[in-house]
């Protein structure tokens, strides 16, 4: 299993990142994929989820502004985030987990998402 996670930088509070996590290793189709995100000090965190159908699921703090997509053909899962606030400073990752224990042995390297002015 191999998880790649791109897209993350540094933006103005308001602005807007698109994350990617290019999957391979197992069969992507069939798993419902999420987004984590951790702060310095902090565990992992849900923030949304894909499931094979396309029904999604989103944390309370980033509902109205998160928006996750999946491109089964392409083995890749999106977060597009608009209206970032400080607080959603962290490092951003991809599992095909949604929902489940971070107690997982292929985490990528996460992309660093900053929001500050």
């Amino acid at each position: 299993v191999q998880l790649v996670e791109s897209g993350g930088g540094l933006v103005q509070p308001g602005g807007s990142l698109r994350l990617s996590c290019a999957a391979s290793g197992f069969t992507f189709s069939n798993y419902a994929m999420g987004w984590a995100r951790q702060v310095p000090g902090k565990g992992l965190e849900w923030v949304s989820g894909i499931y094979s159908d396309g029904s999604t699921y989103y944390t309370d703090s980033v509902k109205g502004r998160f928006a996750i997509s999946r491109d089964d053909a392409k083995n890749t899962v999106y977060l597009q985030m608009n209206h970032l606030k400080p607080e959603d400073t962290a490092v951003y990752y991809c599992a095909p987990r949604w929902g489940l224990s971070f107690e997982y042995d292929y985490w990528g390297q996460g992309t660093q998402v900053t929001v500050s002015s």
